[in-house]
């Protein structure tokens, strides 16, 4: 019972901020009834000005908007702050007249107006009008736009955003929370902007309202000051003018600086740095345009009549600031070089040291024709294509593929390609730059003339055509495809070919640990069962056959589920299937959810069965090399029968022959899709269009 008062007491102490916060909004906007004496008056009027000054430099201390978050709110607060100072000050001035004790309305106005009379009321009223002018006209006008213009474009690109980090996410490039954390800051992001906008208005009307009420405040004073003091016209105009200009520049002063700010924050949404760092870092680029501006202040300054004591010195000023920056830069340039060199000895020697050298998983080899596709400097169109395939193999395989490694290689020919999977080359193709890719997919209305090619990634016939011939080809109802799509497409025909290559153990380990965040029981339970090893060559059978392995839970589920009865490979890799049946079979069902096969002759079929041998791989068939022959000519003439009626060619059988006919036209017809009877889902109609015999 002693520790509940310390408690109470610890509490309050971690909400006095807010306590504080609530009593200083209510007595902010009490101030606009209640009369304050001149004493509390000055206080607050030099608080209002402390406060927005502070405002000002923490918004060019930020880097981002976003860490400044409560500006739009508190832009409220000290609009209707300043609002009712500036009619408390009136009721004080209306009421007091020539015997008004505020000092710092008096500073101000002593210091703009002075004491000329009323040729220093002109000068001073004109003055505070061109102020609030330029705050009107200028800021508080330019800064509204801009925040109008950063919320539209803001809210519009809200849906875009949201989708990339969906992209990124489904990819395993980031984690669910760092998602999360992202969309919700892009949602702050969005708030803020939309809050800035409507803000903005607040310092607009503020600019407004003050004008009025100096208009009022001149009105009002000369009728009080003459029909209630009995004070002379030219007397109540000088005191009243004087006062309201001064009255005006202090509560102006402290909104011209918040309009500032205002205007600051809504421009600096591309900026990655303060404002000092940015101005530092930008305008300390180049030291040739310093030289340019110091010969033409120089220019100027022989010119009859232009003050050449004031140009030579700034000239000169530049001109040392151009020479500090040339010193600078190639001081920059030497140090960069002898880090580079550094750098490269050392990396020279730790790979001289190491006892691994390890391959590259994936890597492009062009040769030197072929770097404009690749140089950022020339648009790089084959780097975001390449990002693109790697987000869309992740999303459609499950498999996050490693960093393609890009280099040039001298001894390929210059316009030539290669493709390499651990260092040994999987596929090559040889690029025509500034021409096009035409393939006749067949009913085109016009033949072309061109060089004769082939297709690198499906081998199909086509020809090369020139860059000017492009509309007439696409015109003419042919498949027109520019280099970078060429070489993106048989990177990633390559990679599904090769995904289970690129599946290593380490990179298995790296899947369970993500998926483990989530959904642990599934991971100890699988690998209670299995080894890692295990898991691998499942995965690995179900990618060799381009099979998504995304539903990695569904996957490690019937794993582990099957591993008490056999934990054979091939066994696995069958029952998974079964499990991802529907998911397996939406590639080749059509739209009204029938899926067209060829089916086999039941003797050959139990032929293939019989054929079987065990090795250390699985069973593997072993037919004679005459039926072998003759089996190959029939699933060829088969598929070809199918593709002839329009239908993806697709040979069912039993489970037990899955695998066994799979194996046995992988050399031959390598992209064969075969499916087994439990792979198809009860909702699925099936239909036959063909049947493989051998007479």
């Amino acid at each position: 019972m002693a520790d509940i008062p310390q408690i109470f007491r610890s509490s309050f102490l971690n909400q006095r901020s807010d306590v504080f916060v609530a009593i200083g909004v209510i007595a902010v906007v009490m101030m606009l009834i209640i009369p304050m004496p001149p004493v509390l008056l000055d206080t607050l009027m030099s608080l209002n000005l402390v406060i927005s000054l502070l405002t000002i430099l923490i918004v060019l201390s930020i880097k981002r908007a976003l860490e400044f978050s409560v500006f739009p709110t508190l832009l409220l607060v000290l609009t209707v702050f300043g609002l009712s100072l500036n009619v408390s000050s009136t009721r004080l001035i209306l009421n007091q007249g020539s015997k008004f004790q505020g000092k710092l309305v008096k500073a101000f106005s002593t210091f703009v107006v002075g004491s000329g009379g009323q040729e220093g009321l002109v000068v001073g009223f004109i003055i505070f009008i061109i102020l609030i002018a330029v705050q009107f006209i200028v800021i508080t006008k330019g800064a509204t736009r801009v925040a109008e213009v950063a919320a539209r474009f803001t809210l519009d690109a809200l849906p875009g955003k949201q989708m990339a980090i969906e992209a990124e996410y489904n990819s395993g490039a980031i984690s669910e929370e760092e998602a999360a954390r992202k969309k919700a800051e892009l949602q702050r992001e969005a708030d803020f902007y939309g809050a800035m906008d409507g803000a903005s208005k607040f310092v607009s009307g503020n600019v407004k309202v003050g004008l009025l009420i100096t208009v009022v405040n001149i009105l009002g004073g000369i009728i009080v000051g003459m029909a209630i003091h009995g004070e002379p016209f030219s007397v109540a105009l000088t005191t009243y003018i004087s006062l309201t200009i001064g009255d005006g520049l202090v509560s102006q002063f402290p909104a011209l600086l918040v309009s500032t700010a205002t205007g600051l924050i809504v421009t600096r949404a591309i900026s990655d740095g303060t404002f000092g760092e940015d101005v530092s870092t930008q305008f300390a680029g180049e030291a040739r345009i310093y030289w340019i501006a110091a010969g033409f202040l120089i220019f100027l300054a022989i010119l009859p009549g232009f003050p050449w004591y004031v140009l030579l010195p700034m000239a000169f000023v530049l001109g040392f600031v151009a020479y500090r920056l040339s010193l600078k830069s190639v001081r920059s340039t030497d140090t960069s070089s002898f880090v580079d060199e550094k750098k490269s000895s050392a990396h020279e020697e730790q790979q001289e040291l190491s006892p691994v050298v390890p391959l590259d998983p994936i890597s492009l080899e062009i040769g030197y024709a072929l770097i404009p596709l690749v140089d950022r400097e020339k648009g790089a169109e084959l780097l975001e294509r390449i990002t693109r395939i790697r987000k869309e193999t992740a999303l459609e395989l499950g498999i996050v593929i490693p960093r393609i490694r890009i280099m040039d290689n001298m001894r390929l020919e210059p316009s030539e390609y290669s493709v390499k999977i651990k260092g040994v080359n999987v596929g090559r193709g040889v690029i025509k730059m500034g021409h096009y890719l035409c393939i006749n997919p067949g009913g085109v209305s016009e033949e072309l003339e061109g060089e004769e090619t082939r297709d690198p990634a499906f081998g199909l016939p086509a020809i090369w055509i020139r860059e000017e011939d492009r509309d007439r080809a696409e015109r003419a109802g042919y498949t027109v495809v520019d280099p970078p799509s060429i070489i993106a497409t048989h990177l990633t025909e390559i990679i599904k070919q090769h995904a289970s290559e690129l599946l290593g153990r380490q990179e298995v380990q790296s899947m369970l640990n993500a998926l483990r965040e989530n959904y642990p029981a599934v991971v100890d339970d699988v690998l209670s069962d299995l080894t890692l090893g295990d898991v691998q060559k499942v995965l690995q059978g179900l990618l060799l056959e381009q099979v998504s392995i995304r539903n990695l839970v569904t996957i490690l589920e019937t794993m582990s589920d099957f591993a008490r009865i056999s934990k054979e490979h091939g066994f696995l890799i069958e029952k998974t299937r079964q499990a991802l049946g529907r998911q397996i079979c939406a590639q080749y069902t059509d739209e009204n959810n029938t899926l067209y096969v060829i089916t086999i002759d039941p003797v050959l079929e139990q032929r293939i069965i019989d054929s079987r041998v065990e090795t250390a791989s699985g069973y593997v068939p072993a037919l004679e090399p005459d039926l072998y022959r003759k089996w190959i000519n029939s699933v060829m003439n088969a598929i070809n029968d199918a593709q002839q009626q329009g239908y993806i060619p697709v040979v069912l059988c039993q489970e037990v022959a899955r695998a066994l006919v799979k194996n046995s036209t992988l050399r031959d017809i390598p992209d064969l899709v075969v499916l087994s009877v439990p792979e198809i889902p009860q909702d699925v109609r099936v239909e036959a269009v063909g049947e493989i015999r051998v007479d």
